[in-house]
């Protein structure tokens, strides 16, 4: 039986408000949230005490869809995202981040980002 798109949105919705009990951004170890459309990957870093988004990358950014176009798979993008947003968050001096993966399941392009954050140099 197929679930209808709100349904799915609200399960997500309830997923998302159960982690956000234990994941809190601060300046020193800001949140990566993620968030995930049909065919574009948002990363945010976000200080949650002081209510600030302190660093923003996405896949339609120009930079970085200049370089997916030449890219094949949704997966490969998401990656690219991740290590984009490492490179940014360090020159902000950003090392250290709690990962929120926004009540998405933890594999595919949501992986793929968290893979490449880490491999950029984000420990969480």
């Amino acid at each position: 039986m197929k679930r209808r798109t709100s349904e799915r949105v609200k399960r997500r919705g309830k997923i998302k408000q159960r982690i956000h009990k234990r994941i809190q951004g601060t300046p020193d170890r800001p949140r990566l949230s993620v968030y995930r459309s049909l065919n574009n990957i948002t990363a945010q870093l976000v200080d949650d005490t002081n209510q600030k988004t302190l660093l923003t990358i996405t896949s339609l950014s120009q930079p970085l869809r200049e370089k997916s176009a030449k890219m094949k798979g949704k997966i490969e993008i998401a990656k690219m995202v991740g290590l984009a947003i490492a490179e940014e968050a360090k020159k902000k001096k950003i090392e250290t981040v709690v990962f929120d993966r926004s009540g998405y399941l933890f594999h595919g392009r949501v992986k793929s980002l968290a893979e490449g954050a880490r491999e950029g140099g984000l420990k969480f």
